[in-house]
């Protein structure tokens, strides 16, 4: 089944997924280069992150959830919307690790103290994440070619 056969809701999920991967890829290529670059290791982390949601904005608002709207009203407050959701959810995340390990997810996973913890809480950010993104921040009607 090819990406255009399907239903649009698994399409959208499927295309989430799979830019999600490629937003990993944006920050980890990006951290590398500040670092190779010389810059002080927390500073390359934060702005890989900038780099990384900049890149998840562009292709969940083009190609995820198909907004086209370039008005620049719109755009800046999709863009202040979808960076506010992601430190919300970055806050979850650094909230929600700590209390899993203390309710018993600290054991080790794979030889990795606490990934259980881990990935849950990368579960809880990933779902959030979208549901901001779908029913929050990209609701604009979406603009189609008319040939589809």
């Amino acid at each position: 089944m090819t990406v255009d056969k399907m239903s649009d809701g698994r399409r959208e999920v499927f295309l989430y997924l799979l830019f999600g991967g490629f937003t990993v890829l944006v920050s980890w290529a990006s951290y590398a280069v500040f670092v190779w670059f010389g810059l002080e290791l927390n500073v390359s982390n934060i702005l890989s992150w900038i780099c990384a949601v900049s890149f998840a904005f562009v292709v969940n608002k083009w190609f995820v959830f198909e907004n086209r709207s370039t008005e620049k009203r719109t755009v800046m407050r999709e863009l202040g919307s979808f960076f506010g959701a992601r430190v919300l959810t970055g806050i979850i995340a650094i909230t929600l690790f700590p209390i899993l390990l203390h309710f018993g997810m600290d054991g080790e996973l794979f030889g990795t103290a606490g990934l259980q913890a881990r990935i849950v809480t990368s579960l809880v950010e990933i779902v959030l994440n979208w549901v901001f993104s779908k029913y929050l921040i990209f609701t604009e009607k979406r603009q189609k070619d008319p040939e589809q």
